[in-house]
């Protein structure tokens, strides 16, 4: 997370935050329709799709300079109130139920054990996961800084990006891709070091080389990257057993560079004192918003609420709810558990 106020950076968080959240409450998949399929929703699926990465992107960008000077004591201060956080969250959804129906008609103890007899059955990936999916990003984000640190602290900083692109590569080869070439991987590649080293190690390298891109030519890096994604997804759709969601591909750097460029050409873009404010809860949203988005489709789909109403109304109801949660948390004494 950013250690300066850059207001198009804080912007850019935000939203991304509700990018996350879009995705995450699968906004207008269900309706409306076109030719049977949800083309709306998918767009918007696919379009949000940057968040994650950019997050990726910045955290090397503003760790860079400390972690350069202090290597592994600056990780260890920088990753604890993460990975405690990480536990305490972990725990949370650990407990809490998620279906409602499930919980109605077997009980509690039912619901449980049916969600951790799944966790349980890919134990690997669930370390790298945690309680709940979206939980992925602390242990990915730690993951690509320790392997960083390392090269740093050995004086092996001319491999961080080879052995960066070598991961990325894996990364797709044996996820998006696997279906093409065939190659397996222990956990799911959108976890562990595999996307998120490379893209930490773009922001590092741009803070370190000092790399500016005019405004121009980010918006064309964006919208090249964002076709080349979106050109994959379609050929990828198209494989036997092939699917048109994916997390990474190889047009995501080139995406999410792009917005980055955008955000750091244009740094008053967003300058407002609501972004300022709201920008000092992303971390925790992102921690509590997918239980958010769970309970809300249990009770859209209890009430038989119309889905495109439903959508409407997905993102702003579940964006506002978690900034309650996130910062009444802040004036309990288990804050530091939970939120920064």
């Amino acid at each position: 997370m950013p250690q300066h106020r850059i207001a198009s950076f804080e912007f850019g968080r935000i939203i991304a935050t509700i990018a996350i959240i879009a995705l995450h409450s699968q906004i207008f998949m269900q309706a409306p329709l076109f030719n049977d399929q949800p083309l709306l929703g998918m767009g918007l699926n696919q379009v949000s799709r940057f968040a994650v990465p950019l997050f990726f992107i910045m955290a090397g960008y503003f760790i860079q300079p400390r972690l350069t000077t202090e290597l592994i004591p600056y990780l260890w201060r920088y990753a604890r109130p993460l990975l405690i956080m990480w536990v305490s969250w972990s725990i949370i959804y650990l407990i809490l139920p998620f279906n409602f129906h499930l919980v109605a008609t077997e009980g509690y103890f039912a619901e449980r054990l049916f969600y951790w007899q799944r966790l349980l059955t890919t134990p690997l990936n669930t370390l790298f996961e945690g309680g709940l999916v979206h939980l992925w990003y602390i242990p990915g984000l730690l993951s690509g800084l320790t392997i960083i640190t390392v090269l740093l602290r050995l004086k092996l900083s001319q491999l961080i990006i080879p052995i960066a692109c070598i991961l990325f590569l894996f990364g797709l080869m044996a996820g998006s891709y696997a279906q093409i070439t065939e190659l397996s991987s222990p956990i799911f590649t959108r976890n562990g070091p595999f996307f998120s080293t490379f893209m930490i190690m773009l922001g590092f390298e741009v803070r370190r080389r000092n790399i500016s891109v005019s405004l121009k030519n980010s918006i064309i890096m964006m919208l090249v990257g964002f076709g080349l994604f979106i050109g994959e997804a379609n050929y990828l759709s198209l494989q036997e057993n092939g699917s048109f969601f994916h997390d990474f591909l190889f047009g995501t750097p080139l995406w999410a560079l792009g917005v980055f460029f955008i955000l750091l050409a244009k740094p008053n873009l967003g300058d407002y004192k609501i972004i300022h404010s709201l920008s000092k809860d992303v971390l925790g949203i992102y921690l509590c918003h997918l239980l958010i988005v769970i309970y809300y489709l249990n009770i859209i789909s209890i009430l038989n609420i119309n889905p495109i109403i439903a959508s409407l109304f997905a993102v702003p109801v579940v964006l506002i709810i978690s900034t309650i949660i996130v910062r009444g948390l802040r004036k309990t004494s288990i804050a530091r558990f939970l939120v920064r």
